[in-house]
């Protein structure tokens, strides 16, 4: 069974860094790290328990999720970073858009595109790439169907959703993400989200507001007027 670790990151965004580690092999997800105090811990981890990075995983483009690229690939050699191709803009726009923050990323690494369907090997395990825009254009959330994992970014979090008011945002895209591509997978999946705690799909299936009236039952016989008066009350 995959072992977890977690690494906070962005004091300003707190964004959650998360490694997924077995047997010495371990990949990264969304290093966020802003200087090289948040990176010791990481760093201190990998060595201590002599883990060799096999892929670093970016759910999206946001500078607050790859701040620490290229900090990791410094340290830790040539590891391939796997992103949608269509946030490629968004890494070139993360200095401009770190500014109002006093942050300064360095977006100049290299990426290896992944799209919806994709399986990425890692850890032992087969990680399957899915498709999730509306937080951004090229959204991913990757799951690890052995684990019941499910890496989701920032596209669905515990209890919300993401933000779609940033540049290639779409709030329609992203409830049609969700629903369609997370929803139905088995309710007992672990969700690890961008920013916040984990939760589970059937957790956000029964409680999550944004997402009702998925739990709610239907209602049969009910007949409208084309006012929208029920006939039958």
């Amino acid at each position: 069974m995959l072992k977890l670790e977690y690494f906070p990151s962005n004091p300003v965004f707190h964004e959650n860094c998360w490694v997924a580690h077995e047997e010495g092999s371990a990949v990264l997800v969304d290093p966020g790290f802003t200087d090289a105090h948040e990176f010791a811990p990481f760093a201190d981890f990998i060595r201590n328990e002599g883990l060799r990075l096999e892929a670093i995983f970016i759910t999206h483009g946001h500078f607050d999720h790859i701040y620490g690229v290229n900090r990791v690939l410094d340290a830790f050699g040539d590891i391939p970073v796997y992103m949608h191709p269509d946030d490629v803009e968004l890494i070139g726009m993360a200095a401009r858009m770190a500014t109002p923050y006093d942050q300064h990323p360095d977006p100049a690494f290299d990426t290896v595109d992944v799209v919806d369907g994709d399986i990425i090997n890692a850890i032992g395990r087969q990680w399957e790439v899915i498709a999730t825009p509306g937080h951004t254009k090229g959204g991913l959330s990757f799951y690890c169907r052995a684990e019941k994992l499910l890496f989701s970014g920032d596209t669905l979090f515990a209890g919300s959703i993401g933000r779609t008011d940033l540049h290639g945002g779409s709030y329609d895209k992203l409830i049609v993400s969700i629903m369609d591509k997370l929803m139905g997978l088995d309710g007992d999946t672990v969700v690890i989200p961008g920013h916040g705690r984990p939760t589970t799909i059937s957790d956000e299936r029964t409680h999550n507001p944004f997402l009702q009236p998925w739990g709610e039952k239907e209602q049969d016989g009910i007949d409208w007027d084309e006012d929208g008066i029920e006939l039958n009350g």
